[in-house]
């Protein structure tokens, strides 16, 4: 097969970014190992949608999740829950921001925020919450949005390849990159795009510059109906060892995740096959922390002792080494040091695909050296 652009990687980020693609690129194919588009991280999320609440220690990630917010909404307005009360609540102690200073960094920032009424106030205990605010954050329907991805694809003319997996790239003498797929199919592109989350180092003959340090976690996320008080509400008690429960509505369920007991086991990434997070993710035992979850938050709010669990989604989960100081998501866009047209990218929120988009837009006329990290 011969092709313009090879995207590995069909969820969120591979699919939005073939359609970007496919403005300026005839022949655009998406590669993907599972059966459907959007099965693992793209799906196996809180599905929240940033306002920039989340990162008081990050002000660029905010900021860039306020300007990107209203756009998401408009491309994918159909997807969109905005059905619950949002709460972003301070614990009073081991918090790393203060309540006066979460009301200045919203301040700043320009997101709504205002105290909350009695009747939501009375939901959390007052010996570990210093502040209850109402916010405007909202959720996506990870199905829905996969159906909308697929009808865009399809009508662009984009066309994807399912539970097929790329072995490995090869710079041919002609400047042309050849891919092997796991089935013997070969794959001749100009430009190849890994979106494989994860999956970056574990292609071979694709390396993203040594200069990006990643770490991978296996993440437990519960699903569970939540208590009758919070079932319209979508709550985040924060800054630091704390936890989230938001709707989930690919499942009409909330999750329920936990700084402390989300995470299972953790690694830095070395490009080796035993450090591949799929295969890790695969042969984990995947015991549930719900107990221990759901225990911790109902200091903070004792409704959450009747939350009844329902099952957990675990995925591979991949950051920044340096994310963990800050809480910062930034984007990763590295080109390949063997051959500039293969560009590794790694996204840690749905809405900041946007700023891909931007940079991408930009490069005309820049060397193929250009590689970034955009927060």
């Amino acid at each position: 097969m011969r092709v313009d652009v090879m995207v590995v990687g069909g969820g969120f980020y591979g699919c939005a970014l073939a359609l970007h693609l496919r403005r300026s690129f005839e022949r655009v194919v998406i590669v993907e190992r599972e059966a459907g588009l959007l099965q693992r991280a793209s799906y196996n999320n809180q599905a929240r949608l940033h306002n920039g609440y989340h990162y008081p220690r990050s002000f660029r990630t905010a900021a860039r999740s306020r300007v990107h917010l209203p756009t998401f909404m408009s491309h994918f307005r159909d997807c969109i829950d905005r059905s619950f009360e949002k709460i972003y609540c301070i614990a009073r102690r081991n918090s790393r921001v203060t309540p006066h200073h979460f009301e200045r960094f919203c301040n700043i920032i320009g997101a709504p925020l205002t105290p909350a009424p009695p009747r939501l106030r009375r939901l959390f205990s007052s010996s570990t919450v210093a502040g209850v605010y109402l916010t405007e954050e909202y959720a996506f329907d990870a199905d829905g949005l996969r159906i909308t991805l697929e009808r865009q694809l399809e009508d662009a003319g984009v066309r994807f390849l399912l539970g097929k997996r790329v072995l490995a790239c090869e710079t041919r003498d002609d400047g042309t990159v050849g891919a092997t797929l796991d089935e013997g199919t070969s794959i001749t592109c100009d430009w190849v795009y890994n979106c494989t989350y994860s999956g970056l180092n574990h292609i071979a003959g694709i390396r993203v510059p040594e200069r990006f340090r990643l770490k991978h976690e296996i993440a437990e996320l519960c699903l569970v109906e939540p208590p009758e008080a919070i079932a319209e509400l979508g709550i985040t008690v924060m800054d630091g060892p704390f936890w989230s429960c938001m709707p989930f509505p690919a499942r009409g369920l909330h999750t329920l995740s936990h700084v402390r007991y989300t995470p299972h086991v953790h690694w830095a990434d070395d490009r080796s096959r035993a450090a591949e997070p799929y295969h890790r993710l695969a042969a984990y035992s995947k015991e549930t922390r719900f107990h221990y979850m759901v225990k911790d938050a109902a200091r903070y709010m004792p409704a959450m002792r009747s939350a009844r669990f329902v099952e957990s989604l675990f995925e591979a989960k991949t950051v920044f080494v340096g994310s963990e100081l800050d809480d910062s998501r930034p984007i990763l866009f590295g080109r390949d040091p063997a051959n500039p047209r293969i560009v590794s990218i790694l996204g840690g929120k749905v809405d900041n695909i946007f700023d891909i988009f931007e940079f991408l837009d930009a490069q005309v006329g820049l060397p193929d050296s250009t590689d970034a990290v955009a927060s």
